[in-house]
């Protein structure tokens, strides 16, 4: 599955493990987050990230 990088703090999601601590289960694409999930490291929305070479 495709990586997500934070454009402003460089935090990677990661597919495969998820985001569990802010309620986005492992194995959840990046695209099938809700609109407003943001960055769990600072904050920015999903428009701020950028897909990166696996």
């Amino acid at each position: 599955m495709q990586k997500y990088e934070c454009q402003v703090c460089g935090y990677i999601y990661d597919p495969q493990l998820g985001d569990e601590e802010h309620g986005i289960a492992p194995g959840t694409k990046f695209e099938d987050i809700p609109d407003d999930w943001v960055c769990p490291d600072c904050g920015v929305s999903k428009e701020d990230f950028e897909a990166i070479e696996d």
